[in-house]
Formats: structure tokens, sequence, C-alpha cells
């Protein structure tokens, strides 16, 4: 099965059954990352994940999600990540800190320990880019992790 659509090819349905998933959810801004985890559940469950193979953790904030990230791909028991937090710009440079590292780190687990992780660690200017984001970044989170998980299956199969 191919995932790369041409004129005469179209990219297959989602489909999450079968599917482990493990998501990472940071307690930081934790009104707009409970949004996050119930819109990206949600959708999981409608992609066919079924409920008990979602397993959740909470970790304080994004700077701590890609060490929890590891500890659950050193597992080998889940075929997708995802990782739910908001950071807020504020008056200091520890926006910057923390976007850029807790997104490096993200990537950098992905890509050693080959599992596929969405990335929904949101970062944006005011609360009020993170109440008009949260849901569907939620659900964006989701597809992206059970699309990359059909990815790998298929080209590791």
């Amino acid at each position: 099965m191919s995932f790369v659509p041409n004129r005469d090819q179209t990219l297959p349905p989602l489909d999450g059954r079968g599917l482990r998933v493990g998501i990472v959810t940071c307690r930081f801004n934790e009104n707009i990352t409970t949004a996050l985890r119930n819109a990206c559940v949600g959708e999981l469950v409608r992609l066919g994940v079924a409920e008990n193979a979602i397993d959740e953790f909470a970790v304080p904030g994004a700077l701590e999600a890609p060490l929890a990230l590891q500890l659950l791909a050193k597992t080998g028991r889940y075929d997708a990540l995802v990782t739910l937090g908001c950071i807020i710009r504020g008056e200091t440079y520890h926006f910057e800190l923390v976007a850029n590292e807790s997104g490096a780190g993200v990537t950098r687990v992905g890509l050693d320990a080959a599992i596929p992780i969405a990335n929904a660690i949101l970062t944006v200017e005011n609360d009020e880019q993170a109440e008009v984001r949260k849901t569907d970044k939620g659900i964006d989170a989701a597809r992206v992790a059970v699309e990359m998980a059909q990815l790998q299956k298929a080209l590791t199969a």
C-alpha cells in the first residue's frame, strides 16, 4: 500500500483499530490542555482506537514532556505517542526557551526511538489564540498519530 498520493491514488482512510497510543499532557495552562486532551482522545476513539488502548500521563509542563515521551517510547508498547501542552508568551525570554527546547526534545525522542509523535504543544501569543486552537489542535494531534502509525506499519511490514 502506498501512502504517497499522485494523480491516480488517494490516501487511505485513517484507521486506528488495533493501535496503542500514549498521551503525555502538560498540566501548565490546564484549562487549555484539558480541552486539547478531550479533543484528542475523542478523535482517537472516533478513528477506531480502543479506549483501553489509550494510556494517559501528566507532566508539569512542556520541558518535562520529552523525558516522559522517551520513557514511554522505550517500553515498546505504543504505535504512536501524542504530547499536548500550551506555552503562552510572557514578558521574558522564557517563552522562547521553553518552546524551542520542548519542541527539539520531542522531535529528538521521535527520531531516536523511531516512533511517531504528534506534537500538539501550542505556542501562542496570548490566551485568546490558545482558546481558538485548543479543540482543533487536539483533533489534529490524534489524526497525525494515527496517520503516522499507519505509515510506519506500512513501511516496516
